[in-house]
């Protein structure tokens, strides 16, 4: 397979977290933008990033990029791409995407477009006017926004944050690509404390164990372009995920603490953590957050508490709020990292946060308050 674009989707305000992912796997960034960054690479770097990106959402294949704002045009231009060379004839190609600001606005007859004209490109090269899509997936994606469409293939399959070890989760989990940029945020690299006094169903001490011992993210699940025939050799696959599991550093001691005040939380946690492979490396415990022991040492909170949305009740939140800025005080030998919707998080916690960051988990609009001093 020969080197081209690679595009990956990232959650608002991480772009510099992935971007700097990429460069420390040996590539070179040519495009960070808004929710996604690009760089140029070949077969190997789509198993490379796959297997080991922790902040990224998914790895996709940029095909094409041009202006339409006619049904006839997104057809005929759609139509000229040499589908062939990547599309096997028994394939799957079904086709997804969005449209913003743009004159083809319908997004279901974009759909039926550009499925058409890959159709009639793969008839003609083929020779055959019925495609059973029985084999390989090849997932096409298409963006457009103000009527220039990007098109992509994804070689993800499902989004990289489902890295297989949620069996269960507690009401409102936060994703593992931003558990893993607040871990990345906070320069905890496994040599201090770290505690989530929130840890719910575990993701955060979960994400910082795998991370603390160099576990590639990816390295218990597939991806849909491993079913691919003619592109990616399957020994490719098998040698990467051997060079990552070699590369792991299961022996590390770690100083994880994790607690939560609900039990099913916790139990949840435990489990989630022994499917990571990472039970042994975080202290899991009950404990009502105020009541915590300070730790003397130097180390890191990082915690998602509830936003007040979904879990508790705006007086609830804004007491649990009041009551954390008492008790993280305590810990005098820590800095913090917050993430939270509610946008009078500072002055109910009693501290204006060294730096904010704006992300979103999911489609919420969220802060990380960083506090340094």
């Amino acid at each position: 397979m020969k080197k081209m674009l690679l595009t990956i989707p990232t959650l608002l305000g991480t772009e510099q977290i992935v971007a700097n992912e990429v460069r420390h796997l040996g590539y070179e960034t040519t495009q960070v933008k808004d929710g996604s960054v690009t760089f140029e690479g070949d077969a190997e770097a789509i198993c490379l990033a796959n297997i080991n990106l922790r902040s990224a959402e998914r790895i996709m294949i940029k095909i094409a990029e041009f202006k339409a704002t006619s049904f006839e045009e997104l057809f005929e231009k759609v139509k000229r791409i040499s589908w062939e060379n990547i599309i096997e004839a028994d394939a799957a190609f079904p086709v997804k995407g969005h449209s913003l600001k743009s004159l083809l606005h319908s997004v279901p007859d974009c759909q039926k477009i550009i499925k058409k004209a890959i159709v009639t490109r793969l008839s003609n090269h083929y020779g055959i006017t019925h495609f059973e899509e029985t084999g390989p997936l090849y997932p096409i994606q298409f963006s457009l926004i103000k009527d220039v469409i990007t098109l992509y293939i994804d070689t993800s399959g499902e989004n990289l944050y489902k890295r297989g070890y949620r069996e269960k989760s507690v009401l409102a989990p936060m994703r593992e690509t931003l558990a893993y940029s607040m871990i990345d945020l906070s320069f905890w690299r496994g040599d201090r404390i770290f505690l989530d006094p929130f840890c719910g169903s575990g993701t955060l001490p979960i994400e910082a164990a795998l991370y603390a011992c160099n576990i590639a993210p990816g390295i218990k699940r597939k991806f849909v372009a491993e079913t691919w025939r003619n592109h990616i050799p399957k020994e490719m696959w098998k040698d990467i995920r051997d060079e990552a599991k070699e590369n792991a550093r299961t022996d590390t001691k770690t100083m994880i603490y994790a607690s939560d005040i609900d039990p099913e939380a916790i139990a949840i946690a435990k489990k989630n953590a022994e499917n990571a492979g990472v039970a042994d490396k975080i202290k899991f415990s009950v404990c009502d957050m105020a009541k915590l022991t300070p730790f003397t040492d130097k180390g890191v909170i990082v915690c998602n508490p509830p936003y007040g949305e979904r879990l508790l009740d705006a007086k609830l939140c804004e007491r649990l709020y009041r009551t954390m800025g008492r008790k993280f005080a305590e810990f005098t030998q820590a800095k913090k990292f917050i993430l939270t919707s509610h946008e009078q998080f500072e002055p109910l916690y009693g501290t204006f946060a060294d730096k904010r960051r704006k992300v979103y988990n999911g489609m919420l609009k969220c802060y990380i308050y960083q506090y340094f001093k």
